[in-house]
């Protein structure tokens, strides 16, 4: 069986049967824990810089707010976990800077937290 990059390389743009053809391999990431391999993909990077241009790298949410920042992230709005059908569909990706993009997915944050110690005593000198 061909490999999901081998797959959609050079494809310009992505027809129906390919988008089913997404969806099963990204479902099949999510089941074996190995989504990551997804965003290395060359099909991916090309979206990524396609959506990065078209939002002129500003992160959307701070414009949203009235402030600026440079968007270094593309987020999927509705999450591959629930719609993998969506992973490409450029109405479900924006453009945010690293800060939001934390805000939406605090889950991940928490796996760096669990070593730091809490201290529930006060210090005594």
């Amino acid at each position: 069986m061909p490999d999901l990059a081998d797959t959609f390389a050079g494809t310009g743009g992505v027809d129906n049967h390919q988008t089913a053809e997404i969806t099963r391999r990204v479902e099949a990431l999510y089941k074996r824990g190995r989504i990551k391999l997804f965003y290395k993909l060359g099909i991916w990077r090309r979206k990524r810089a396609q959506i990065l241009e078209r939002d002129n790298h500003e992160c959307q949410k701070c414009k949203a707010e009235g402030r600026q920042s440079k968007a270094t992230c593309v987020h999927h709005i509705k999450h591959l976990d629930q719609r993998p059908d969506l992973a490409l569909v450029d109405s479900n990706l924006i453009s945010r800077c690293d800060a939001c993009h934390n805000q939406e997915h605090p889950e991940k944050l928490k796996k760096y937290q669990v070593n730091r110690k809490e201290y529930i005593t006060p210090e005594r000198w």
